[in-house]
């Protein structure tokens, strides 16, 4: 019991010990909530996105009421690409994020890359907002919970400017534009970050959300080394933050490739077997995920929440960090995010794997 009691822990501690393989009180709870932290604020997502200190306000909130180990900084795919060529491909919604109008894409055409400049995140603008929402929760939270920043990946960005249809046919059509593009991408991505990470983010994460929907040659031809430059670039500036990648999707067949990329946090989505990317990750990287935010968090209950949750931790092993596969539904009953929250606060990392019993609960008294 004194055992335990020394071991209690801050979250953004927990975090990095988990990924040290130190001792840690219980395993971390880091599910991808935006727009059910904007409904439980009680705040339009329209506000969520279009102002930092409403962003922040929302995220210290459900925080606090659920004991999520980090504020997540991410809303939606449009700030960068509003910074960098304005506003007239993005369509605004009152009930949701901005979405990229494909008919309208920056890049329709192709030329007008040449005219695109890395945007400065320090002045006026929507990744500016975010830095600004990253000083509010540092000053907030002084360093004990973890601050979540983030970027959007080479071929994620390349996507919203171009155009998902078109990108995925100049892949195979114009692989020489597909990587300038790509390469432009990969610096507005390291700029930001940097940006971000000297405003207190303490982890970034990359999200490439269409690299499961091409094939390993492509990705590992094209994508992984632009991921691999951002991540060094970021590593090498700063090589205490954490890193986490996220690609939605089953990405199950590009695991090989991503397991030599410099991650300390792989977060997949529930598509993807877990078994088989434990395989091809190795016994000690650290995978977050993935409970299923469809047949789980939104549809099921308490008791299936932490059945997912247990299946999920059993498969991993103890390099884990307890969540969903991708963003969390606003919909999602709050018991069932609880019953997540509540799992990872029971259980040690190695609950199943070294004390020759069916379960180990954390007593939550210690």
């Amino acid at each position: 019991m004194r055992q335990e009691r020394r071991l209690k822990m801050h979250s953004l501690d927990r975090v990095r010990s988990i990924i040290a393989g130190k001792p840690v009180d219980h395993l971390p709870a880091l599910p991808m909530v935006m727009m059910f932290a904007a409904k439980h604020a009680g705040i339009p997502y329209i506000d969520y996105t279009r102002d930092g200190k409403i962003l922040a306000a929302a995220q210290l909130k459900v925080v606090r009421d659920f004991g999520i180990d980090c504020v997540l900084m991410t809303s939606d795919p449009a700030r960068e690409v509003i910074d960098i060529a304005g506003e007239g491909s993005i369509q605004w919604f009152e009930d949701q994020g901005p979405a990229i109008a494909e008919e309208r894409a920056a890049l329709l055409d192709k030329a007008r890359l040449n005219e695109f400049g890395v945007p400065d995140p320090h002045r006026e603008g929507r990744m500016h907002d975010r830095i600004h929402s990253i000083e509010i929760c540092l000053r907030e939270l002084g360093g004990e919970t973890s601050i979540v920043g983030w970027v959007e990946g080479p071929l994620a960005l390349a996507q919203y400017l171009r155009g998902l249809t078109r990108i995925m046919t100049d892949i195979v059509d114009d692989p020489t534009f597909v990587r300038d593009l790509m390469d432009f991408a990969s610096e507005v991505a390291i700029a930001y970050a940097i940006a971000q990470i000297e405003a207190g983010a303490d982890t970034i994460g990359l999200s490439d959300s269409a690299a499961s929907m091409i094939g390993p040659g492509h990705y590992r031809d094209l994508v992984l080394p632009r991921q691999r430059r951002i991540l060094e670039s970021i590593r090498d500036a700063h090589p205490e933050v954490i890193l986490r990648q996220h690609m939605c999707g089953n990405v199950a067949r590009l695991i090989p490739h991503m397991a030599t990329l410099p991650v300390d946090i792989y977060e997949l989505d529930f598509p993807t077997d877990l078994a088989v990317a434990r395989a091809g990750l190795g016994p000690d990287r650290v995978i977050l995920g993935n409970v299923s935010t469809i047949t789980d968090l939104l549809e099921g209950t308490p008791q299936k929440v932490e059945a997912a949750a247990r299946h999920c931790h059993e498969t991993c092993g103890p390099y884990h960090i307890v969540g969903a596969g991708c963003e969390v539904s606003p919909l999602t009953p709050p018991e069932n995010l609880r019953a997540m929250i509540r799992y990872a606060s029971q259980h040690k990392p190695d609950s199943f794997f070294t004390t020759g019993r069916s379960d180990q609960r954390v007593n939550p008294e210690t």
